[in-house]
């Protein structure tokens, strides 16, 4: 019988959090995109600050080497809200490609800098326009390095 561990991470927890974990590719295309953003007007462009963070504190790992319950780029994951018990189901993907009626959202939106990188079983806390959301990340249903998709 497998055990799955729970791993519980805070957004500002003293200082101390769980590790996530970013392939080497996701990586350089979001330091790319940051460094973009940056040159532009990044006033209009979500939360650079939150996804800088988890990439400096990134756990960076070959993308045939990471975990299948991993949320990478481009991966279809479902969560629950720890507060109201519902589920929800998104794809994170870079901001061209984002929209909320087909399920994708944007890495620099709250939620998506948010899921990047965590694991099935673990939680997390991030800070969104309504207020604290805690979630859990209950399956990946696709994620590209897992089906072999290594250029998405």
């Amino acid at each position: 019988m497998m055990t799955m561990q729970v791993r519980r991470f805070s957004q500002d927890n003293d200082g101390i959090k769980n590790p996530i974990y970013v392939t080497s590719q996701d990586k350089q295309r979001l330091e790319d995109l940051l460094m973009e953003i940056e040159l532009s007007d990044p006033r209009k462009h979500g939360d650079l600050k939150a996804l800088t963070q988890e990439l400096r504190r990134a756990v960076i790992v070959d993308p045939k080497d990471v975990f299948s319950d991993v949320i990478t780029m481009n991966s279809r994951a479902e969560m629950r809200d720890l507060e109201s018990g519902e589920t929800d189901a998104f794809t994170l993907v870079f901001p061209s490609e984002a929209n909320i009626d087909e399920e994708k959202i944007s890495v620099l939106a709250p939620i998506g800098a948010g899921m990047l990188g965590y694991r099935v079983g673990d939680e997390f806390e991030w800070n969104v326009p309504g207020g604290l959301r805690r979630m859990k990340v209950t399956k990946v249903e696709y994620q590209p390095e897992a089906a072999g998709h290594f250029d998405r």
